[in-house]
């Protein structure tokens, strides 16, 4: 399945892309009895509801109102969710809120909700389209002596989008929600066709593949935070993918899902892998949207076997919260496996 452009442009969908990669991978293979070994540990975590689509509001630092503003909040965030590893865990940017301190994803959380609980308005698009210098690192102030990688980009994110939600869309990210009118594919090509921020693509051999990390988690928040319901009601939500990051394709060498060559291991240990793009990164990204569809298929099977008891939905959302919550609660245990270090905007 591919998407056409105003402008022409013709490329594969992420689940597309991760299918044609996988096909086509040179240094990164599917091992088919470890993804249903993780599909039947994942199972059994659904089954007795130690994870569901509940999850997601949970999490302290996630917002609970089911409330426009809610909507704002997601985007503002998602618009910044990228590029949070550090070169050495006592080296991490941290950011303390509430007698608490954060790091990685959450420490982002943490800042938009300090900002908050500060009085700043940083989910209004008229305050972030022309955010200064000053205002993102007072914001952004970390705990450490570690600041947040990539500020000035962040700040050119936010200049960016808050302007095009003023031209366009009268200010609020659930304008263009509602503007698709339920359809998870519609609000995808509504975001990466005016978000130029959004648009993570590359090549691999003679195609151009999308990875689309943040849109589709952008819409997968949404979703989750919803429960499904008014903004988060998609009709067609199951045809999002994972979302190809560092920390799931991590995961999934941890438990032998996805298996790298003697070449691509040596250039993650050796840290060779330095821009967006590069066929090795574009390997590890796309074999890992096709596992966890792979993931996906043996759940459903196991879920069609009589005496379930689970009857939430199961897509590839649901397992990738659920690999990427094990590599925050498990990092210790998986901190032999390497992850491609390359400082990008898109994930």
């Amino acid at each position: 399945m591919t998407t056409v452009y105003e402008n022409g442009e013709v490329q594969l969908l992420p689940r597309e892309s991760g299918h044609y990669i996988a096909e086509n991978s040179s240094h990164v293979s599917i091992n088919g009895e470890a993804v249903k070994d993780l599909a039947n540990k994942i199972f059994q975590s659904l089954e007795s509801n130690e994870y569901s689509i509940k999850q997601w509001k949970q999490h302290t630092l996630h917002p609970k109102k089911m409330i426009k503003e809610t909507v704002d909040w997601i985007f503002v965030v998602d618009t910044l969710n990228f590029s949070f590893w550090s070169e050495t865990h006592e080296k991490r940017y941290l950011v303390e809120f509430k007698g608490q301190q954060y790091s990685g994803y959450w420490a982002l959380c943490a800042v938009i909700n300090r900002a908050i609980d500060e009085g700043i308005p940083i989910t209004d698009p008229s305050y972030y389209s022309k955010i200064t210098d000053e205002q993102m690192k007072h914001i952004f102030r970390s705990a450490s002596s570690t600041c947040i990688p990539l500020l000035e980009q962040r700040k050119q994110h936010l200049h960016e989008a808050g302007s095009i939600l003023l031209q366009k869309f009268n200010g609020s990210f659930a304008n263009c929600v509602q503007e698709c009118s339920h359809n998870a594919q519609a609000l995808l090509k509504l975001i990466v066709s005016n978000f130029p921020s959004y648009r993570d693509v590359g090549m691999y051999k003679d195609k151009k593949v999308s990875f689309y990390k943040r849109a589709q988690i952008l819409i997968a928040d949404i979703w989750a935070c919803f429960e499904g319901k008014t903004f988060g009601e998609f009709h067609d939500i199951d045809s999002l993918t994972m979302f190809a990051d560092y920390r799931v394709p991590q995961v999934l060498n941890y438990f032998g899902v996805i298996r790298y060559s003697d070449h691509l291991t040596r250039a993650l240990h050796n840290n060779e892998i330095t821009s967006h793009g590069d066929p090795l990164e574009v390997e590890i990204r796309g074999c890992s949207i096709w596992a966890v569809e792979l993931i996906i298929q043996e759940v459903q099977k196991k879920l069609k076997g009589n005496g379930t008891k689970f009857s939430g939905p199961v897509n590839s959302i649901i397992v990738d919260f659920y690999l990427w919550d094990y590599s925050k609660d498990y990092w210790r245990a998986m901190k032999h496996i390497p992850i491609h270090r390359l400082r990008c905007t898109y994930y």
